[in-house]
């Protein structure tokens, strides 16, 4: 097979200027190659986690590449209204307002249904779906007041679309964050504000790949149509389209980056 593996695309300075809000952005996942690829697109942001002392670490890292002022961070759990709130306060404090926000904390797990606590589903949800919402509303709330617009970008999964054996609570979540999204456009487009969703298939990082046995690693790449999983970057990339200028009249959509969505 042809190697398939794609190229790092570097900034074009997409988003110059623009100010950004980044959640679950520690790491090596998805949210910290937005993190990294808003800043190469010239934007400045606030980062946030719920695990503090990864996200302490990550803003040192970018701050260093990019430089202090381009980056700053606020531990936050999205399922803490006071904490979401402390967040978006933040944002109009230290950068003087709000263009983007990245909606990408959620939680994940496995068990089959028939066995799952309530426990287990209502943690799923709440970070997923109800961090989502609460984070979404809060950025409406901001983006009403600066009558400057704004974007926001879900991240969503193609296991909302999908039928999954032990996803029952995470794709419930997901294809809630969906209709969300959709809903959340319709009301936002009075405000100047676009609302869309990415929803990945199989993105990995190598810490990621450590934890999952080889055996499902192959069956999953194996339904792929390049044979191999998407980048973190990758993701990000698609981030970045929907939150600039070249997806100007795009609203209410949720992007599947997968050649398998349904």
């Amino acid at each position: 097979m042809t190697d398939n593996r794609a190229q790092y695309v570097p900034g074009h300075g997409l988003l110059k200027g623009r100010t950004a809000v980044i959640t679950a952005a520690a790491g090596a996942g998805i949210g910290g190659a937005t993190a990294r690829k808003f800043l190469e697109e010239g934007a400045r942001i606030l980062i946030s986690d719920a695990h503090a002392r990864r996200l302490k670490e990550s803003q040192a890292a970018l701050a260093e590449e990019f430089g202090p002022d381009a980056v700053t961070s606020l531990p936050c759990d999205v399922t803490d209204e006071s904490q979401v709130q402390a967040l978006f306060e933040a944002v109009v404090q230290e950068h003087g307002g709000l263009d983007i926000v990245v909606n990408n904390a959620g939680l994940g797990g496995t068990a089959a249904l028939v066995d799952m606590s309530d426990e287990q589903w209502d943690k799923v949800i709440d970070v997923t779906l109800n961090g989502t919402f609460r984070c979404t509303r809060a950025a409406l709330r901001s983006f009403r007041t600066s009558g400057r617009g704004g974007v926001i970008v879900n991240n969503s999964s193609v296991v909302g679309w999908r039928a999954q054996a032990g996803q029952a609570h995470y794709a419930a979540a997901k294809a809630g964050v969906m209709a969300l999204t959709r809903c959340a456009a319709i009301e936002a487009a009075e405000y100047g504000v676009r609302v869309n969703a990415v929803a990945p298939s199989l993105a990995m990082h190598p810490h990621l790949v450590k934890v999952t046995s080889p055996e499902v690693l192959d069956e999953l790449i194996n339904k792929e149509a390049f044979g191999r999983y998407a980048e973190p970057w990758e993701i990000a990339n698609a981030i970045v389209f929907l939150a600039s200028g070249y997806s100007s009249y795009l609203t209410g959509e949720v992007v599947s980056i997968s050649s398998q969505h349904a």
